[in-house]
């Protein structure tokens, strides 16, 4: 990593406060297969209706930390939801930068030795959002993977509310590609 880059993570005026490129710093490259890419439309709809995501934070140990996450995408961020503690928001309290990667339509293309695919790859910094205005992801979750059951949801919102996290990620940079 850049020492320049390397600082500016480790200090208050880095990433966190809205510094995202460095003079000189390479932070995010063009994308190789430009007949791949996908349209801020397609972008839009694979968040939209895919069905998980994998949330990837910076570890304390340095390593990358995947975890597989039900989502919701609104207004431009990804929403999502957990338990109050644990090594996720111990991980993110210590560097809020993180990743975020939805797969959909795939198909495997035996012989092609290939497999169809769409993808949407997105940076950025996540937070936590205050329980008062975490009503309404919590919704959007419900109508997302349990519209079916919207009462029984919105009393285990209530039940639940005081072990629930809610975060949000503010997207910096995103890119979708396809295999079409």
């Amino acid at each position: 990593m850049d020492d320049r880059l390397a600082k500016a993570l480790r200090t208050q005026g880095g990433i966190r406060r809205g510094l995202y490129s460095l003079p000189g710093v390479f932070m995010f490259g063009p994308m190789r297969r430009k007949d791949r890419e996908l349209s801020s439309a397609e972008i839009e709809a694979l968040l939209r209706d895919g069905e998980y995501g994998v949330l990837t934070v910076v570890g304390r140990n340095g390593f990358p930390h995947p975890i597989p996450m039900s989502y919701v995408y609104r207004e431009g961020e990804i929403w999502l939801h957990g338990a109050k503690e644990g090594s996720k928001l111990d991980d993110i309290r210590a560097d809020s930068r993180v990743s975020f990667c939805v797969v959909g339509q795939t198909e495997v293309l035996p012989e092609k030795f290939s497999t169809r695919y769409a993808s949407v790859i997105l940076y950025g910094t996540a937070e936590e959002v205050p329980l008062d205005q975490a009503q309404p992801c919590l919704v959007a979750l419900l109508e997302k993977y349990s519209h079916d059951h919207m009462v029984k949801g919105l009393e285990y919102i209530q039940r639940a509310q005081d072990k629930t996290c809610v975060l949000r990620i503010l997207v910096q940079h995103m890119t979708g590609k396809a295999r079409r």
